[in-house]
């Protein structure tokens, strides 16, 4: 897609972790500018019975082209370090091994979770990336992307360049390292801007 999620974070202020809040960045691989109004992050367990619909950020902005977009999300209990300024902040409080996160084009939240309640192939059409890692049931392609701990972010590959629509091959660990939309911008070249397939 022409924007994705570059990074998951869901360790924030937990026992051992470098930063207090969990975080979603995102990341503009395309050629072209791309507006955020009206879109949103949503995020729900990596098995359980709730929907996206009751986490959501809602987002604001438009992202360049190789631009970075950073969603400051809840603080855990034990301060650290601090995130980069952010470019959109909500509470959605994540998983620190497992779950899933869509990137939504709507601020609705989704009545679905991808498991327990199957999204219809009209909530899919409105998903412009999904991330499900760790033990997540709801994934692009093959597998999910790698657990996670404490100490260590689920990381899209080549700059957030790399998009084969699988989490498991386009993601790996690694330790959190947020970038913003004050980041140097650092585009991929000749990206196709066609939306990925539905997960």
């Amino acid at each position: 897609g022409t924007v994705v999620i570059s990074q998951v974070y869901g360790g924030g202020g937990n026992s051992g972790a470098p930063l207090t809040n969990d975080y979603v960045e995102l990341f503009n691989r395309s050629g072209a500018p791309v507006s955020l109004d009206g879109w949103s992050v949503q995020y729900t367990s990596a098995s359980g019975t709730g929907n996206f619909a009751a986490n959501r950020t809602s987002l604001t902005g438009t992202v360049a082209p190789g631009q970075y977009h950073l969603v400051q999300l809840a603080a855990g209990a034990t301060p650290s370090g601090s995130l980069p300024a952010a470019d959109d902040t909500g509470g959605i409080n994540m998983s620190g091994t497992a779950g899933k996160v869509a990137l939504v084009h709507s601020a609705d939240g989704l009545a679905c979770n991808g498991s327990t309640t199957a999204c219809t192939p009209e909530q899919l059409a409105l998903v412009a990336d999904l991330v499900g890692f760790g033990t997540a049931n709801f994934f692009e392609g093959g597998a999910a992307a790698p657990t996670l701990s404490n100490a260590t972010a689920a990381i899209r590959g080549n700059g957030g360049c790399s998009d084969t629509d699988d989490n498991s091959a386009d993601f790996d660990t690694a330790a959190p390292a947020p970038r913003n939309a004050a980041t140097a911008a650092a585009p991929c070249g000749d990206v196709d801007p066609s939306p990925s397939p539905t997960p």
